[in-house]
């Protein structure tokens, strides 16, 4: 019984904690799922529209030309950079 009780507490505890934990911050740059070496300001793309969704992720794009090549065959890209798609406000 003593065992069955520490290992109940033990794992209170360890929720709690993974309760407290903070999600990982949103990165300010993150790289373009088309063009790789290019870096992309994540405020500025999403103010400019310059993002694609997909599957739950949000890809974002250097410029006017990588929008077509991504949504032509998004799954080619689905491994590459991106954030969670942000939760639409109401």
């Amino acid at each position: 019984m003593k065992k069955l009780v520490l290992v109940l507490l033990a794992s209170s505890v360890s929720v709690v904690a993974l309760a407290q934990t903070k999600a990982p911050a949103t990165p300010k740059e993150i790289a373009c799922p088309v063009m790789p070496g290019s870096k992309v300001n994540i405020a500025k793309a999403t103010k400019a529209k310059m993002f694609a969704d997909y599957k739950g992720r949000r890809y974002f794009f250097c410029c006017a030309g990588c929008p077509g090549p991504f949504k032509a065959n998004p799954e080619k890209f689905k491994s590459l950079p991106s954030i969670p798609t942000p939760k639409a406000k109401k």
